[in-house]
């Protein structure tokens, strides 16, 4: 305000004394002054809502991204699930597989013992253990009929699943 009166005051003193052209000078200035604010205020007032909207458009894109990470995640956790637990399954199936080659290697040593130390599994005399083929070159059941766990295991069929969750 200071600047204003002091304009005022040289302009009056230029004018000769005439108050009411320097007055118009004044009060044009101050209206160009006013307009120049409203109008640097409406480009603020947009510069803010161009941001608001930038800053709405990322939490679209942020809230997208988050729901596809949320749903890969699920897909990815249910398929770890899946996994493990067919891993178990077969963590199960090798360790009955184990027990049963064990009981099958101590049937072979129990023949090959009773048989003088040679080998006499298929009935052919072989010692390297090759088993499947008879004497007339034809194939034959490992063991001929030898089952350790009676007739009602048949030792040709696959372990199932469910079988070893029922034990």
């Amino acid at each position: 305000m200071a600047s204003s009166s002091s304009t005022y005051r040289s302009s009056s003193s230029s004018d000769g004394g005439n108050p009411s052209g320097s007055a118009v000078a004044v009060d044009d200035r101050k209206r160009k002054r006013m307009l120049s604010n409203r109008e640097s205020a409406r480009r603020s007032r947009m510069r803010k809502q161009k941001h608001v909207d930038d800053l709405t458009a990322q939490i679209n894109q942020l809230s997208n991204d988050n729901r596809q990470i949320l749903t890969s995640l699920t897909v990815t956790t249910q398929l770890y699930t899946k996994i493990q637990a067919e891993n178990s399954i077969l963590t199960a199936q090798m360790t009955e597989l184990s027990t049963r080659l064990e009981s099958l290697n101590e049937i072979v040593d129990l023949v090959t013992a009773t048989n003088g130390g040679v080998d006499q599994i298929d009935g052919c005399g072989f010692d390297d253990r090759t088993v499947g083929i008879n004497c007339d070159g034809y194939y034959d059941d490992m063991m001929s009929g030898v089952n350790p766990w009676g007739s009602s295991v048949y030792s040709n069929q696959p372990i199932m699943a469910n079988d070893m969750m029922n034990m």
